[in-house]
């Protein structure tokens, strides 16, 4: 256990906080977690909405989930590439959210081998190449001038982003997508200049850092979702996630890092806690996935794991520690005490995904001075729902476009 970073002033979690060059209300934020509310690849008033409700429910900060920089890098084809012809969309999903006095942060990624190269009529793009047990397809392996295409669209993506009104963009780099898969040393087994050593494994990562902080300058704030570890042999570990860090916090691109966890291709249980939905997942999966859900290789997939609050707390404190750039918080927050024991902690921001989903008006809630926590129960029989519309499966369920 890392003994505690304690600020000399705690600040209010609900008070108003600088993120970069953006001024937020206060320092709640709304994890991105894909809404399903995209079907044609364009934003949809069900997406509106769904930002609408926890933006009006009293989030500093929304994050829109999942917006790709090239049509590979979605993980399936209805997801949102950002472009000319999403532009106009995107621009008034920001105008709405700006009414409300929140800001409003665009995840930007490139899925890399969690992309569905079948759905998307592309194949999928990794360190390495691989077989993709989504598409039944080989996943290639990016060539240099892939990652050369990559890095421009990042940054070509950043600009539409800024101009469209977004206040933050968070740059994907956990979870097995595309710069993740290269920071693993188990998916990348490259003898170039991005495989090997550590630092050659975070040259892409550090590299699209650099070019979108020179795109945007000080006109939107610059964060990256990382991992305190992948959670599976191979995978990043928390000793290479905080040197890797430490490069990113030297360069000076980012004015953030979200620390997050687990691999959305090989443990993403690892990263949500709590009960596996197994029967769920597999009634909404095409047939040959299906069948391997129901075999005992999907409970190798959809591992169990305890849930309690904020359980990368301890993993966390150990980045707190070693990091003086600004840290959000991210992994079973349902609780007030839990997010001022962050900020003493030493922490700028907390992020919320699911007891957001179930409650949207729950900082608001806490700031009226709710004591109880969350309704959250952590069933997580919300994520398979991706695929028709993100929602809470104990309440009824939300329209969506």
């Amino acid at each position: 256990m890392v003994p505690d970073v304690v600020p000399d002033v705690v600040p209010d979690v609900f008070g108003p906080a600088l993120l970069g060059p953006i001024e937020v209300r206060n320092r709640t934020v709304k994890a991105a977690t894909f809404e399903g509310r995209t079907p044609a690849g364009q934003v949809t008033d069900g997406l509106v909405d769904y930002h609408l409700a926890v933006a009006e429910g009293g989030v500093g900060l929304t994050t829109v989930a999942y917006l790709a920089v090239s049509p590979e890098g979605r993980t399936h084809r209805q997801q949102i590439v950002v472009g000319p012809d999403t532009r106009k969309g995107l621009a008034r999903l920001a105008e709405a959210i700006h009414q409300t006095g929140a800001k409003i942060a665009g995840q930007v990624g490139h899925a890399g081998p969690v992309a569905n190269g079948r759905s998307n009529g592309v194949h999928a793009l990794s360190a390495s190449r691989m077989p993709s047990p989504l598409s039944m397809q080989l996943i290639r392996s990016a060539s240099e001038r892939d990652l050369t295409r990559i890095t421009t669209a990042y940054v070509a993506t950043a600009r539409t982003l800024v101009e469209a009104g977004f206040d933050v963009l968070e740059l994907h780099m956990a979870h097995s997508y595309l710069i993740s898969s290269f920071l693993a040393p188990g998916l990348n087994r490259r003898r170039d200049e991005y495989g090997g050593s550590l630092e050659n494994r975070a040259r892409l990562a550090r590299q699209v850092a650099r070019a979108v902080r020179e795109e945007v300058g000080s006109s939107a704030a610059v964060t990256a979702k990382v991992s305190v570890s992948d959670g599976f042999r191979g995978g990043v570990t928390t000793e290479e996630s905080l040197d890797v860090t430490s490069m990113l916090e030297a360069d000076g691109a980012l004015d953030a890092l979200q620390l997050s966890g687990g691999s959305s291709l090989m443990n993403p249980m690892y990263l949500f806690r709590g009960e596996a939905p197994i029967h769920e997942f597999a009634a909404v999966m095409p047939a040959p996935v299906r069948w391997g859900m129901r075999t005992p290789m999907g409970k190798r997939f959809l591992k169990e794991y305890e849930f309690h609050e904020a359980y990368f707390l301890d993993k966390a404190l150990r980045f707190r520690e070693r990091l003086s750039m600004p840290l959000m918080l991210l992994g079973g927050i349902n609780r007030r005490d839990t997010m001022e024991r962050a900020m003493a902690h030493g922490f700028d921001f907390v992020a919320m995904g699911r007891a957001l989903l179930r409650e949207p008006t729950l900082v608001n809630e806490l700031i009226a001075g709710r004591e109880a926590a969350g309704a959250c129960i952590h069933c997580n029989r919300c994520m398979p729902t991706i695929y028709s519309g993100t929602r809470c499966v104990e309440l009824e369920p939300l329209a969506h476009n």
